[in-house]
């Protein structure tokens, strides 16, 4: 860690100041504060290692964003935006603390540059219209099983969907298996017992005039799978020769793939290849902030953030520049110029209020924050993702969540059993996917 340095003092108007905090990764709470205002925080060890930016702590009544900050003194003065110099090499962490004086202090713990501009959201505009990034294209429309069947779901369940969009006349341009079809993190071409044959559904979605698309976590190994026990070498280390721990989920303390290992950089190869000859074209690549974990590495002159984006480059040349690739979970600024979307958010719920108040965890109240304080990235980095409609009537406030996710412009998905929507369900489907993303 480097020591925090000086970067700039400013003149505030505490009544009417306002701080954009920049989150480390995609469910990390991003957006704007009034000064008096409590940032939001990890409420405990697990979610800081999952959600938020592992060992980067910021102190008590601090602001802190990763590789970005915006100030608006509140009195007029321009909004002041300090950024990192080059995001895919070095995300400094960057401070801010008001003295009594009402002086905002910034520092920042590696180079930062300096911009100013009309408003907050404006000057995030102009930093990133500044990296000269090729224009996303328009993202397809996306049907997902993960929010109605999450872990539990059946082969039989994407047939039944992919009947019923027939029926009801839906605008879905692909199917996405979500998490359930897989043994183990890890042994991805190995499948549950709930399915029968990857190839087989594949070839059923095309032959519907579809395009299939599926779901994986490619940086993360459950410690039951295949994959641990036969190879413990291609797993990233801690600095006392232990396993690199990426969090606990799924009920398991789970491992880090080293993709700096020839052996297992062939072995992530060969999945995606596998999957793309299989018919799948369109793919989710979750959890990606386990690739950026530090840790002892087969390559000890990699970094984690090179190790991070060497992995995303493996997976783009497996599955070809003509699939499309969508981030989740991922280190967004160390992820800039890899994909063609990226979720800007924590994952959505049939409940509006997150877990804890943590604004990291599953809810609509924390994804519409985030997905707000974001949406400056949308058509500039990639495009958008502000995760799934869900329009079934057990969602609460299905019509508030369904104006946000409208409102973003960004990649359309729903996920929902589409044979339980109601007539508003189906219309607001059908409409919102209808317009794509812009």
């Amino acid at each position: 860690m480097h020591p925090f340095t000086p970067v700039a003092s400013v003149p505030v108007d505490p009544a009417n100041a306002r701080v954009h905090e920049e989150g480390w990764q995609s469910w990390s709470p991003s957006g704007s504060y009034a000064l008096g205002d409590k940032p939001y925080r990890p409420t405990n060890d697990n979610w800081a290692t999952v959600c938020y930016r592992p060992g980067v702590t910021a102190p008590e009544d601090t602001f802190q964003g990763e590789g970005l900050l915006a100030l608006d003194p509140g009195h007029g003065s321009p909004v002041r935006l300090w950024a990192a110099v080059d995001p895919t090499r070095e995300v400094p962490s960057i401070r801010l603390t008001v003295t009594d004086g009402a002086v905002a202090e910034v520092s920042a713990d590696g180079p930062v540059k300096e911009w100013t501009g009309a408003t907050v959201q404006s000057v995030l505009g102009d930093w990133a219209d500044s990296l000269q990034l090729p224009a996303p294209g328009p993202a397809p429309t996306v049907w997902c099983s993960w929010y109605e069947y999450f872990t539990a779901v059946t082969e039989d369940d994407i047939h039944e969907n992919l009947r019923a969009m027939d029926t009801l006349d839906l605008p879905i341009d692909v199917v996405q298996i979500d998490d359930g079809y897989q043994k183990a993190l890890g042994d991805w071409l190995t499948l549950s017992g709930r399915f029968r044959s990857r190839a087989g559904i594949a070839d059923a979605i095309r032959a519907r005039g579809r395009r299939a698309g599926i779901w994986t976590a490619p940086f993360l190994v459950d410690p039951a799978s295949d994959l641990a026990a036969e190879h413990p070498e291609w797993l990233v280390r801690d600095e006392d020769g232990g396993f690199t721990h990426a969090g606990r989920n799924w009920g398991h303390d789970l491992r880090v793939l080293d993709t700096t290992h020839p052996e297992a950089a062939a072995y992530l190869t060969e999945v995606f290849r596998t999957l793309r000859a299989e018919g799948y074209d369109y793919f989710k690549v979750d959890f990606l902030y386990a690739g950026a974990l530090d840790g002892v590495r087969h390559d000890a002159e990699a970094d984690a953030l090179t190790a991070y984006r060497s992995g995303i480059e493996l997976i783009r040349e497996a599955i070809g520049q003509d699939a499309y690739l969508l981030g989740c979970g991922a280190p967004l600024l160390a992820s800039i110029g890899l994909f063609d979307a990226m979720r800007v958010s924590p994952d959505t719920a049939p409940h509006r209020r997150p877990e804890a108040d943590d604004y990291s965890q599953p809810g609509q109240d924390a994804a519409e924050f985030t997905g707000a304080g974001r949406q400056w990235q949308h058509g500039r980095l990639w495009i958008n993702d502000p995760d799934c409609l869900m329009a079934r009537p057990a969602v609460e406030t299905r019509e508030q969540w369904a104006a946000h996710v409208e409102a973003t412009g960004g990649l359309m998905a729903s996920s929902d059993r589409l044979l339980s929507l109601d007539e508003w369900g189906v219309t607001t489907t059908r409409r919102l996917l209808g317009g794509g993303a812009r």
